[in-house]
């Protein structure tokens, strides 16, 4: 909005630059969160949207039935303002990214709603919230590809190895977004558990996209250049900006959870920034943790299973997926868990950002 107010209309050249609008896009939705979290809470509050807990988790988070969810309400009304006030909204990514957010963030709000409201712990069914969310990223998919958007899937380090998906690029993009949609779910199971590892993965997204988007830059480092992924730079700051906000509330001891609302459109962007910057490969590096987290749900599944079938009774490779439970169980204390992934998360972000030259 100010973009087209100020630089198109009134040629004020500051705001045309992406730098310029990212950094105040991250501190709008930084401050915008800080000033609308005590509204929202009594909001919370006055609705009795609190965390349901489930009677197999562990023991310490008994204590936790009383702390508000829905908390990801306003990671994205902070998120989203920022992004209308200080994008160019004539980018189409953009929008994309708008979209992605709201229809993710509806399907967890509705699934937060379940389980607060109606004290159904396990929320709506698996079957209803994964249909859901096929719908909505296949609606993405199909925008991308019908108005010809790159079908070709770069591959890092090895500069000439790309493939062009041709219409596989459909459920390939639903998997990218789908799939990282509910990995950043499973990771959102303690104080700030999550938040962190969404702050570090923006932030390498928020330098894949404005290289990418910059044509010169991409050249030089023999990135694929994406006409206007640069303003995904400004999607990514605003990110990082609303994460913060949320963090300060969200730390140990939580004074508000994410909930799906949060995590399930949160991950639903950064698959989607992940798929416009044609860095999916990027993404499994840089939300490493979302990916091991995930990993252990499906061994553990796989392998309850095939040794129920195989041996009448089920064994476990873990004391409890996710992988954060499994620490739980081990006795880790739960700020102790969360550092320690955050430090793995920073770790895989450096990783990844190293990639923008290997080549």
């Amino acid at each position: 909005m100010l973009y087209l107010l100020f630089y198109k209309l009134l040629g004020v050249n500051l705001f045309k630059y992406i730098t310029f609008r990212s950094i105040y896009a991250a501190i709008t939705a930084m401050f915008l969160g800080f000033y609308l979290y005590p509204y929202f809470e009594r909001f919370l509050k006055d609705f009795q949207f609190k965390q349901t807990i489930k009677e197999y988790m562990p023991e310490g988070h008994k204590g936790k039935s009383e702390i508000p969810t829905m908390g990801g309400i306003l990671i994205i009304v902070s998120l989203l303002l920022a992004v209308l006030l200080w994008s160019n909204l004539e980018n189409p990514f953009v929008w994309v990214t708008v979209f992605v957010v709201l229809a993710f963030g509806l399907i967890g709000f509705v699934d937060d709603f379940v389980k607060a409201k109606l004290k159904r712990p396990e929320g709506i069914s698996e079957r209803a919230k994964f249909l859901s969310q096929l719908a909505a990223a296949t609606a993405v998919a199909l925008f991308l590809y019908k108005s010809g958007f790159s079908t070709v899937l770069y591959f890092p380090v090895f500069k000439e190895l790309h493939v062009d998906l041709g219409l596989l690029f459909i459920p390939w993009a639903v998997f990218i977004i789908v799939g990282t949609s509910n990995a950043v779910n499973l990771t959102d199971g303690l104080d700030g558990l999550a938040i962190g590892p969404v702050i570090t993965t923006s932030f390498v997204f928020l330098i894949f996209s404005y290289v990418v988007g910059n044509y010169r830059l991409a050249t030089y480092l023999q990135l694929p250049y994406v006409p206007g992924a640069g303003e995904l730079t400004v999607v990514c700051a605003a990110v990082i900006g609303a994460s913060l906000a949320f963090l300060w509330f969200n730390a140990y001891p939580a004074e508000v959870f994410m909930g799906d609302v949060g995590a399930l459109s949160l991950g639903a962007l950064l698959g989607t920034v992940a798929l416009l910057t044609k860095q999916e490969f990027v993404l499994a590096i840089a939300g490493g943790i979302f990916v091991v987290e995930t990993m252990s749900v499906i061994i553990q599944r796989f392998v309850f299973k095939l040794t129920k079938r195989l041996y009448g009774e089920g064994k476990r490779v873990f004391k409890m997926a996710p992988l954060h439970h499994h620490f739980e169980k081990k006795g880790w204390k739960e700020p102790k868990i969360t550092v320690r992934f955050w430090i793995v998360s920073i770790i895989l972000a450096l990783v990844s950002l190293s990639l923008l030259k290997i080549r």
